[in-house]
């Protein structure tokens, strides 16, 4: 997979992941499911957001919850990422390829995920862009929010 480092997340280099090669296919390392997962372009985003939330913004791995199935209405659906505060939902992450635009479909998931958890704020990212919406203020950021 040709990777491009034009991205939000510092470093973007190879080097600080885990990945191998198995049957034709590409993996990389999960260290919050502790598993190698198949390297999808979303799942480089979604390794990238996860490095950046726990290296350098220092949230705790204890808290961060990846890939979950969840009820929404009557269908099963799986978010990408979803950070607890206190036990409690406090931000979901809706994860695409570089390729994708955030657009009203993402963030259409993305409130339908947070119909079932209620959290206080909804990150779509693709990488190269990132949106944060906290709902208690009704603003829009470019970053994703402080864990304190």
């Amino acid at each position: 997979m040709k990777r491009k480092r034009n991205t939000i997340f510092d470093p973007m280099h190879a080097e600080c992941f885990k990945l191998k090669q198995e049957n034709g296919k590409e993996y990389i390392y999960d260290a919050n499911r502790k598993k190698y997962v198949v390297l999808t372009a979303e799942e480089w985003v979604r390794q990238h957001a996860l490095y950046h939330l726990m290296q350098v913004l220092k949230y705790p791995a204890a808290v961060i919850s990846v890939e979950k199935q969840i009820k929404v209405g009557s269908r099963n659906r799986r978010y990408d990422i979803v950070v607890y505060k206190e036990s409690v939902p406090w931000l979901i992450i809706e994860c695409k390829s570089e390729k994708e635009g955030l657009n009203e479909n993402v963030l259409s998931q993305l409130l339908s995920y947070n119909s079932a958890l209620d959290v206080s704020y909804l990150t779509i990212t693709n990488g190269t862009h990132i949106m944060t919406y906290d709902i208690a203020a009704q603003v829009w950021k470019n970053e994703f929010p402080v864990y304190r």
